[in-house]
């Protein structure tokens, strides 16, 4: 015969394997939850957080077929060197704004002679001013345009640490805007000309209170949302299809880390307000954001506009693919409203 068990003794028993069932059961949940969240950090990690100090190795595993493929410089490199040597060469003022959430934002100013316009260059994610618009700069400032090269929050001189593909930077074209309206004693025309993320950006911006001068805007390979984008970036890169509680999990980070929800970086309302008019260019082969997305912005914009698929261009090769009638349009352009007074402020 055992040992007698009192009850009491018994019932503290029961309680301690009960309280080490729980105990393991919180571990697993603690555990399973850190494996769901590993990849939405991870995720997170690599679109959304700046990390400048990158190492090299690091950059070169990240060069996937799609970013190598869409650059100009995979069957532009001649072009687009030499529009970058020639953006080096010119005596650049440096301009400096704050943004909304308090950090330093940096431009370079290039005026032109007998200036007729002004045209604020908005590059896109992770770029520079001097290599998204390498080919177009030297054109632009040729044809009369004081040009102001922004470099967006997390790149260039600038500051932050999160990109936030349009939700944040949105606020920081607008106010570069009213940076060049209050410097602009003659009133010239101001043109918001943004690429990919930078073009986003822009007709984001579009939907918010904007100095009288801004006449129009051209979105090169612009998206329709972060959202869209970065499920097209799952599904066309590392062949994920069913994102959402991924993207659920990024979305919790943008929130908790970097101050915003993915939802705010959408195209879609601010050009349903938007009242001027737009030019669109997309490449249509291009794989880095889908030609689907302008053809979405333009079928929402309510403004003037007009829409340029050319048919060999990828990302951001339009101006190279199709030099002459890019180039055509974008004059016609300006020469259309440089004189319109109607835009609503």
């Amino acid at each position: 015969m055992g040992p007698v068990v009192s009850q009491k003794e018994y019932e503290s028993f029961v309680m301690k394997d009960k309280g080490i069932k729980i105990i393991k059961v919180i571990g697993m949940i603690a555990v399973a939850a850190s494996i769901f969240m590993a990849f939405g950090w991870s995720f997170f990690e690599m679109m959304i957080h700046s990390r400048r100090k990158e190492k090299q190795s690091r950059k070169k595993w990240f060069q996937l077929s799609h970013i190598k493929m869409n650059h100009p410089r995979h069957k532009f490199e001649k072009e687009y060197e030499e529009g970058k040597a020639w953006c080096r060469e010119q005596n650049m003022r440096d301009c400096y704004i704050r943004s909304m959430d308090g950090l330093v934002l940096h431009g370079y100013y290039l005026p032109a002679k007998k200036a007729e316009r002004f045209v604020i260059l908005c590059h896109g994610y992770k770029g520079s001013g001097f290599g998204d618009f390498a080919y177009m700069a030297r054109f632009l400032h040729e044809n009369r345009c004081n040009l102001l090269f922004i470099d967006q929050r997390c790149c260039g001189a600038s500051g932050g640490e999160f990109i936030t593909f349009g939700a944040k930077e949105q606020y920081d074209v607008q106010r570069w805007a009213y940076y060049i309206a209050e410097r602009n004693r003659r009133k010239l025309p101001i043109y918001l000309y943004g690429e990919s993320m930078g073009a986003a950006a822009v007709l984001m911006a579009s939907g918010h209170r904007l100095p009288a001068e801004v006449r129009g805007l051209i979105a090169d390979c612009g998206f329709q949302s972060m959202k869209r984008q970065l499920r097209d970036i799952a599904a066309g890169w590392f062949h994920l299809h069913w994102v959402e509680l991924l993207l659920l999990r990024v979305d919790l980070f943008c929130g908790l880390l970097a101050g915003f929800r993915m939802e705010e970086a959408d195209t879609t309302d601010a050009l349903r307000r938007n009242k001027r008019p737009v030019l669109f260019f997309h490449g249509a082969k291009d794989t880095y954001v889908n030609p689907v997305n302008s053809r979405y912005n333009y079928s929402m914009c309510r403004a003037p506009k007009e829409l340029i698929i050319i048919p060999e261009a990828r990302h951001l090769c339009s101006p190279y693919e199709a030099s002459e009638l890019y180039r055509k349009k974008i004059i016609s352009f300006f020469a259309q409203y440089d004189k319109n007074n109607k835009t609503s402020a």
